[in-house]
């Protein structure tokens, strides 16, 4: 006699994705889902952290072409620094 219900056909001992086979590929997943997440956040934190070099760069250019004076370019970089 056969029997449909809940016995070992879900994460137990018999069916497709049976025993120890489908509580690794659960984890496996988990386990990618978090390296993921990890590097997705250290991509957002390298572009903040190069906005402040960008920032600098964009500041010595403006004093390069004469568009601020130099109490301003000092007061400005020293501001950006303290980032």
């Amino acid at each position: 006699m056969m029997r449909f219900g809940y016995g070992y056909n879900g994460f137990g001992r018999c069916g497709f994705i049976g025993g120890g086979f489908g509580m690794m590929l659960i984890a496996l997943i988990l386990i990618g889902i978090v390296i993921y997440v990890i590097f997705k956040h250290k991509k957002i934190n390298a572009k903040n952290e190069s906005g402040s070099d960008n920032a600098l760069t964009i500041l010595d250019e403006r004093f390069a072409r004469g568009e601020i004076d130099e109490e301003d370019y000092k007061q400005r970089k020293t501001l950006l620094l303290k980032r």
